[in-house]
């Protein structure tokens, strides 16, 4: 399976000719991450992970695709399309959907909180053929799998390093990815990478920086 990394949290996984991307947000190369694609899955409501008019766009020039996300995320492309259809698929937490050659499982359930006076919304992390797990803005750990390849929230209003690097010794992961990265400078991303490098091989993982639409084999 082939995954390619886009701007952000925004990634492209593609398997036997057929492509699935989680997350075209509003900093991500949306157009271009979803050429070709009739999968979507989004993990919450934020923009920076789902860009609603460009999805709704997307519905309506591709017949073929179809939008797996929390229902806040759901009621909002039904409302901005105009009309229900049967393209659009509510998900929770706990649960396995076979879509085409991908088997998806989820987790999670919540978005990590911020603030305690900014309400939380629905989050549901992804694992893609118990191979990758992308969690959205979230630290919950897949309960009962170990997953190989896992993607790592970098840096976000709602984290601190010490986190990040919990968060993937938790998962005991072989190989880990960035994502959720817009906000960090060069400068930024040479102190948090430094210390995320250094604590993930004393666990014995594997970080690797991804550049925009670099890819790799998963």
């Amino acid at each position: 399976m082939l995954l390619t990394k886009f701007t952000h949290s925004c990634v492209r996984l593609e398997k036997n000719g057929t492509s699935l991307v989680i997350d075209p947000g509003s900093f991500s190369e949306v157009e271009e991450a979803l050429d070709g694609v009739n999968l979507v899955l989004i993990t919450h409501v934020h923009p920076d992970h789902y860009d609603a008019k460009r999805l709704t766009a997307a519905l309506a020039e591709n017949p073929e695709l179809n939008i797996y996300a929390p229902q806040s995320v759901i009621d909002e492309l039904a409302e901005a399309s105009g009309e229900a259809t049967d393209r659009l698929h509510a998900v929770t937490a706990d649960s396995t959907l076979s879509l085409g050659p991908f088997e998806v499982k989820t987790f999670g359930g919540q978005h990590a909180l911020i603030h305690p006076l900014i309400p939380t919304v629905d989050n549901v992390g992804f694992v893609i053929d118990d191979a990758v797990f992308h969690p959205g803005d979230s630290f919950a750990v897949p309960h009962g799998l170990t997953v190989p390849t896992v993607l790592v929230p970098l840096h976000a209003p709602w984290s601190k390093m010490s986190e990040v690097i919990d968060f993937i010794i938790a998962t005991r992961a072989t190989n880990v990815y960035q994502i959720h990265d817009a906000l960090l400078s060069d400068i930024g991303f040479g102190i948090v990478e430094k210390q995320v490098t250094k604590f993930s091989e004393m666990y014995g993982t594997e970080y690797r920086h991804l550049e925009t639409r670099e890819s790799v084999e998963v």
